[in-house]
């Protein structure tokens, strides 16, 4: 079965790139052209993912996104012509599961689209082993593996690298991750998080200077790709 993507889009020109774009990658595009109508439509079509812009006359888009994640964990990409550090980080604070900027990369957009997609579809067995790549991650043992040799991690690194795999191909913000592996979040402390993910960076990436596993999303935070 076709996944069904709504688009919550006012701009007539981007509403059709992203339709043809969708058809073309077997999805099944539902439009909505201004907020309002995006909230219906959401309500009424269940769709499998969603494609908000941020812009609109009569509701902001931000106020969509929080009324959709009052209710509903459905992946929601934000494409937006905003570009503002802060405007990305609340987006993705509020629950967006990405970012994308205006104007676009349609094949960068369909891309993210199949890693929210795989990140939401339920797990087919219950396994603590993760594999990518070279790397083999073993939760349970706290053990990793990059080509079959063992790498030690500080308990910090190991869980920050948990946190990361676990929300692969979503964008996590500074805060996000300071919350979730100490508790608390302080911007005093952003330049002790770049230290960890260079550590983390310099154990598992064949170039630092060109990561695969572990991409950085300037100003906002982090994503592990898979």
């Amino acid at each position: 079965m076709e996944k069904r993507i709504l688009i919550i889009e006012d701009d007539p020109a981007i509403v059709r790139l992203l339709k043809v774009a969708l058809t073309t990658n077997h999805y099944e595009p539902l439009i909505a052209e201004n907020g309002l109508s995006g909230i219906s439509s959401f309500l009424s079509e269940h769709p499998d993912l969603v494609l908000l812009d941020l812009g609109f006359p009569d509701i902001d888009g931000m106020e969509v996104l929080y009324q959709i994640r009052e209710i509903s964990k459905v992946p929601v990409i934000v494409v937006s012509a905003r570009s503002d550090e802060k405007e990305k980080v609340e987006a993705l604070d509020n629950g967006a599961d990405d970012y994308v900027t205006k104007p676009f990369n349609i094949a960068e957009l369909m891309a993210r689209i199949r890693a929210a997609l795989r990140k939401a579809a339920p797990a087919e067995s219950v396994s603590s082993v993760f594999e990518c790549r070279d790397l083999t991650i073993d939760f349970d043992a706290h053990q990793a593996f990059l080509k079959g040799e063992p790498v030690h991690f500080t308990p910090i690194e190991f869980r920050i690298l948990r946190l990361l795999v676990r929300h692969k191909g979503k964008v996590l913000t500074h805060k996000f991750i300071q919350k979730e592996v100490w508790g608390y979040e302080s911007e005093d402390d952003f330049q002790s998080l770049r230290v960890y993910m260079a550590a983390l960076r310099r154990k598992i990436e064949k170039d630092t200077s060109r990561p695969e596993y572990i991409i950085t999303e300037v100003g906002v935070g982090y994503r592990f790709v898979d």
